[in-house]
């Protein structure tokens, strides 16, 4: 196997580890709870968390040995892993029904640092990309990239169900660290040739800091590239809701096995999208297909919770994960083309963390706001009798109602960005060529 393959397996092994904590975490703190709530602050802690260490994270990828930052974020997770493990052992049981008790709290921000710390390589992958991948295959690359995601989704989703269900956050806790054990050791001996060149010894080293003021201005010469930073921040305002509000409303229609099982099988969509991506690639436009499936995406999201079905949620569901490695790769194959690989690490951290800043605000606001305005509006308030006879009511209905809204707003956001000058300038700077390519023939 290729270097590459070999770091697509390996973070698949972690990725499948760090999210299977984070689902089941979300499912446990549900059933013990049953609190809207609960599960919007655990949303809401997962993306500050993202959001914070993101610049941060960044610089360490460009800083360092990609393989190195990645060893070392496996160290950092099962640190954390062991303390939140001695939490559960350690504290009352009782204190976990509680979603107001500070033990059930100091669990949930341990587990998420563990998972958090899973991020690094989800920067330094799509930068080991642009050193290990030529630039004419890199949306394939993408795309494989994607289907790794994929299988991971699946199989995150049908363990963590089932190892809620029968073996609590106990099991998940000890598999956990099993498996980043065995992902640090087979990473040790993966030998990779970053191409990082030696310092000239007349020029002054770069200092190994966080340049955010370096990275702004970087993103800040390729025009329309803040536009796209902002235009994947506004669809994830409106993604927090998902993370707030999904698991939520999947357990008021199912049990969790058939919840976690669920997600296994519309996972599938994620390698389905994947294998054609690595297969057919993205086109010449990488943008236009971003927008696209973004309007898609959110017109789908108007309708799937229209009435309470589990079938018209699964297959709303599955148009989403169906299309959203298409959007990933698309947006990954842009940076990667306009962005200087030496600062491409600070750059994706950068994105992240802009783009992710949203959705904690749309976490924290929405739990409270389901708990307390649209399940009661859905329930016995005005939303019942104007539109509960043929929507439905009680407080699913007030959830589903949420996600039309967002929907909505979903296909305005999209049609704006469709009709920007900034979609037009960013696409222009991707089709120059890059450093060494020649231009293209003009036009006979």
């Amino acid at each position: 196997m290729s270097p590459f393959h070999q770091i697509l397996g390996n973070n698949l092994v972690a990725n499948v580890t760090n999210f299977t904590v984070w689902f089941a975490l979300t499912f446990w703190v549900y059933l013990e709870t049953h609190s809207v709530f609960a599960t919007g602050m655990i949303a809401g802690v997962y993306l500050v968390f993202t959001a914070a260490f993101g610049i941060w994270f960044g610089s360490i990828v460009d800083h360092n040995s990609k393989k190195l930052a990645m060893l070392g974020s496996s160290v950092v997770s099962a640190i954390f892993y062991v303390l939140a493990l001695a939490v559960l052992l350690l504290s009352p049981p009782e204190s976990f029904t509680n979603p107001y008790n500070a033990f059930l709290w100091i669990f949930v921000f341990l587990v998420m640092l563990g998972v958090i710390a899973g991020n690094i390589r989800s920067i330094a992958l799509p930068t080991l990309v642009t050193v290990l991948i030529p630039e004419d295959r890199r949306d394939k690359a993408n795309g494989l990239v994607g289907m790794v995601g994929g299988i991971g989704f699946l199989t995150t989703s049908v363990i963590s169900g089932f190892l809620v269900a029968f073996g609590g956050m106990l099991a998940v806790m000890v598999l956990a660290l099993l498996f980043t054990a065995l992902a640090f050791a087979h990473l040790s001996f993966v030998k990779i040739d970053e191409g990082r060149a030696e310092p000239d010894p007349g020029t002054p080293a770069e200092p190994k800091r966080v340049d955010l003021k370096g990275t702004i201005k970087v993103i800040a010469g390729v025009p329309g590239l803040f536009a796209l930073i902002l235009f994947a921040t506004l669809n994830n305002f409106l993604g927090g809701i998902f993370m707030a509000l999904l698991d939520a409303y999947g357990l008021s229609l199912v049990s969790v096995e058939i919840w976690g099982l669920l997600f296994g099988v519309l996972s599938t969509a994620f390698i389905i999208s994947g294998l054609i991506i690595a297969k057919t690639g993205l086109g010449k436009k990488p943008l236009r297909t971003l927008l696209l499936v973004n309007l898609i995406t959110w017109a789908v999201c108007c309708v799937f919770t229209l009435q309470s079905s589990i079938w018209l949620l699964g297959a709303g569901m599955f148009v989403w994960m169906l299309l959203g490695p298409y959007a990933e790769a698309a947006e990954h194959t842009t940076l990667q083309k306009v962005v200087p690989p030496e600062r491409q690490g600070r750059v994706f951290g950068f994105a992240q963390s802009v783009e992710q800043s949203a959705s904690p605000l749309t976490a924290f606001l929405i739990g409270p706001l389901a708990e307390f305005v649209f399940i009661p509006f859905m329930t016995a308030g005005l939303g019942a009798e104007v539109i509960g006879g043929w929507f439905g009511t009680g407080p699913a209905r007030g959830i589903a109602l949420v996600f039309t809204l967002a929907g909505l707003f979903g296909v305005v956001i999209t049609i704006i960005a469709f009709r920007s000058k900034y979609y037009r300038q960013l696409s222009a700077a991707y089709a120059r060529p890059s450093e060494g390519e020649p231009e293209p023939a003009p036009a006979q």
